[in-house]
């Protein structure tokens, strides 16, 4: 295999280009911290996009940036910090869970369309995300989008992207808008809580007028490690804003929950590195390959799908509540079917195998079985970008 490590957009246009007229395909990665995520890619060449990289606009005043592809995310991230800015769909750093290095590019941010605890209320890189430039597998450039969202007319192919995971361009440069970083923050942990009960504290915090903007429940045993939170069960919720509305909103929080047993209060860093740690599923960052399945279902049933599938088969979980997910680590095999029957039985959602072993990942549906009508507009669309099949070949599903 040859790894190419194009330097420009020119450079990625020039080297699909050959692809095509040579039939050759290309795994593409940036940092390679996702490459864990998915089915295992069988391509001839690769296409390294990590020299791709640089901030060329940053406009604070205007809420936009824009980079290159391969731009580290690290980077970004503490650019825009000094500005008191933020990326306010907190994108998940993989490299823990997938025991791999680095926090991953801004291309692949958005290729993954990923997103953390503050999803309900911040929406994900989708959200986000205003304008690129990109190379389809037919070796055409083209953009789409631009630096403010009235910029976006006609079809907006940016966010055709998101959650693409390469198979339909190679992106070159991506323009996310920006948000203010809040002034303070203060998380409270209530302890103790079955996932039943946590499950109406949640839902009773989230209906509330405290403006709650990420909640979380950490079962017995799993909570010890993430920042330190002890073995308790902890009921996670946080608050954001400026500092006379973050007070009054907890004060509001702690009468709504005057019976709890205990209540925990964290503030500044010490919140941050609570949701970093749920946002970056740190609980099943064990250094394993044991399979670990991201499901998206209604927050309210994400509870029962947990039960129904931990009574046939032996599974730990936490639940990122306001991300609508239940992130669960099965203890012996994958058991993708067992999974999907749930997630099925209780509404409907999604479920993706974040983790496992090649071999695993090879022989069960790693990203969610599409219904037909939506196969057949996703097999048009890949059609319309890349009818050769050149860019990640079979990431997604066995037959693209």
């Amino acid at each position: 295999m040859t790894t190419f490590c194009p330097a420009s957009a020119a450079e990625v246009l020039d080297t699909v280009k050959w692809a095509v007229a040579e039939e050759t395909t290309f795994e593409i990665v940036g940092a390679g911290t996702k490459r864990g995520i998915g089915r295992p890619i069988v391509a001839e060449q690769r296409l390294d996009l990590s020299k791709l990289t640089g901030v060329t606009l940053y406009e604070p005043e205007e809420l936009v940036l824009s980079a290159r592809a391969g731009t580290p995310l690290a980077d970004i991230e503490t650019l825009i910090e000094k500005h008191g800015q933020q990326l306010a769909f907190e994108p998940m750093d993989c490299s823990s869970l997938l025991g791999t290095r680095g926090s991953g590019t801004l291309g692949g941010v958005l290729a993954a369309n990923l997103a953390g605890p503050r999803r309900l209320k911040a929406g994900s890189a989708r959200d986000h995300v205003l304008g690129i430039a990109a190379v389809s597998g037919r070796g055409e450039a083209f953009k789409s989008g631009g630096r403010v969202v009235k910029n976006v007319t006609g079809y907006d192919l940016s966010k055709a992207m998101a959650g693409s995971w390469g198979t339909l361009a190679v992106v070159t440069d991506v323009t996310f808008k920006v948000l203010p970083a809040a002034e303070e923050e203060t998380t409270l942990a209530l302890r103790g809580l079955t996932d039943e009960q946590a499950c109406v504290v949640m839902a009773a915090a989230m209906g509330s007028s405290a403006e709650v903007s990420s909640a979380a429940h950490l079962p017995e045993g799993v909570a010890g490690s993430v920042a330190d939170l002890g073995s308790d069960a902890a009921t996670l919720v946080r608050v954001e804003g400026f500092g006379p509305s973050v007070k009054s909103r907890v004060e509001l929080l702690k009468k709504l929950f005057a019976d709890a047993r205990h209540i925990d209060v964290r503030t500044g860093e010490n919140s941050r590195a609570v949701w970093r740690g749920i946002r970056d599923c740190v609980p099943f960052a064990d250094g394993t390959e044991t399979p670990v399945w991201r499901i998206s279902v209604a927050p309210s049933a994400g509870h029962e799908v947990a039960l129904a599938i931990r009574q046939h088969a032996p599974a730990t979980v936490f639940y990122d509540w306001q991300g609508g997910l239940v992130w669960l680590r099965m203890e012996g095999d994958a058991e993708a079917s067992l999974v999907r029957q749930a997630v099925a039985k209780f509404g409907g959602g999604h479920a993706t195998l974040l983790r496992a072993a090649e071999d695993v990942r090879a022989s069960v549906p790693v990203f969610e079985p599409q219904p037909a009508a939506l196969a057949a507009l996703s097999a048009r669309l890949r059609n319309e970008f890349d009818p050769r099949t050149i860019l990640n070949p079979g990431r997604m599903y066995a037959s693209a």
